[in-house]
């Protein structure tokens, strides 16, 4: 593929969504020159699934490919194994190999949802990380000191708190730093708290001859509907795999201080709309529509234009309209309090709170007693989007 050297391409590229740039004007100049350069992302299978959040930086790494650049995707199974720390206030489990191979089995699908699967390098970085031995080991450490790794914000924080740090930790940056060496990395991007790792790099590509990765960090995170950091551990997340009704309500019940920031992070919409889309939302216009729009977005970058479409109107006609949606998932009947906790899978005494405070309808109709039986061609609405259909 031709090398795209668009100027205002290669500066959007290198600032929306970006933090810092490390050396930006370097970088800049090699891809004005036109030099097809090798791009690095690695992540770590700590979860089943990749969520929008993790995804800005796949993103990123397509803008890349876009431009005619090699990508270069890595999946952390033997990293996964060891755990990295760089954004956690205490130690973190290293996966099992059992956890990690559950966990990437589909990793690379969920990938190519993003990355042109034709241009894209894959490895595991078990195959080299595998192999290194002691000597190797020692050689890297000797690049750093144990003062560099504890002035470290959160290792320095643990410390301070006289919290546990492990020496596995100290070998985490090594490893992600050897990943670069070992593919020969042009650039590197990653979140702003892999930023100690992502510098590891460098100095790893030095002692090997090589000339030290650029970097890119992205502004992470991308917070999740409830405000907080999007986290498969607390449960926030729009999944890249969700199906496309499922993640057009989820975009939908994000608060309306969160619409700009995610039209930036996890849209492709152009920054003058964007812009257009804050000041109406400052002058005080009902963002709803605006709202819609960003949904759309993000459905459309995982399912298409038409699923899109079909999920919009399907939410326009269930939470606007009021009526049914028009699939439902179908459960066996029984008491409420089973049926609700099964539909929702939630606990018995949480299906009895949620029944309890009005939460529950049964065929449009608030019911707050649990023992009720609902039976065939029942409809129960739990909370403002969930609805079950009892089989008939």
């Amino acid at each position: 593929m031709k090398i795209i050297t668009d100027e205002s391409k290669i500066q959007e590229l290198l600032t929306r969504g970006v933090e810092e740039v490390i050396e930006f004007e370097h970088l800049k100049k090699r891809l004005l020159a036109g030099e097809q350069l090798r791009v690095k992302l690695g992540i770590d299978p700590t979860s089943p699934n990749i969520h929008i959040g993790r995804a800005v930086i796949l993103w990123k790494l397509r803008e890349f490919q876009d431009l005619g650049h090699k990508a270069v995707f890595i999946v952390g199974d033997f990293t996964g194994q060891i755990g990295d720390t760089s954004d956690k206030e205490s130690e973190r489990s290293g996966l099992s190999e059992e956890e990690v191979k559950r966990n990437m089995k589909t990793y690379f699908d969920q990938a190519f949802k993003i990355l042109d699967k034709n241009r894209t390098e894959a490895h595991y970085n078990s195959k080299w990380l595998s192999a290194i031995g002691y000597r190797d080991i020692d050689e890297m450490l000797e690049l750093f000191s144990l003062h560099e790794f504890e002035a470290r914000e959160n290792i320095a924080k643990r410390l301070t708190a006289g919290k546990r740090v492990s020496l596995r930790e100290l070998l985490y940056p090594l490893m992600q730093g050897y990943d670069s060496a070992a593919i020969k990395a042009d650039v590197e991007l990653g979140g702003t708290d892999q930023k100690y790792n992502l510098l590891a790099g460098r100095v790893i590509q030095k002692h090997y001859g090589q000339s030290p990765q650029d970097i890119m960090t992205m502004k992470f995170p991308l917070l999740g509907p409830d405000g907080r950091k999007m986290s498969s551990s607390w449960g926030n997340v729009i999944n890249i795999t969700d199906e496309p009704n499922n993640m057009f309500g989820k975009v939908m019940s994000i608060g309306d201080d969160l619409i700009v920031h995610y039209f930036e992070m996890a849209t492709q919409v152009p920054a003058n709309e964007i812009r257009e889309f804050e000041q109406s939302i400052r002058r005080g216009d009902n963002p709803r529509d605006i709202k819609l729009r960003l949904a759309w977005e993000i459905v459309r970058m995982y399912h298409g234009d038409r699923e899109a479409t079909k999920a919009r109107d399907e939410w326009e006609r269930v939470f606007s309209k009021g009526e049914l949606p028009s699939e439902m998932e179908e459960v066996e009947g029984g008491k409420l309090v089973d049926v609700v906790g099964l539909g929702a899978g939630v606990s018995l005494t949480q299906a009895k709170r949620l029944i309890d405070e009005g939460a529950v309808k049964v065929n449009g109709e608030v019911i707050k007693e649990w023992e009720k039986l609902v039976s065939k061609s029942d409809v129960i609405q739990i909370g403002p989007k969930k609805f079950v259909k009892i089989k008939n």
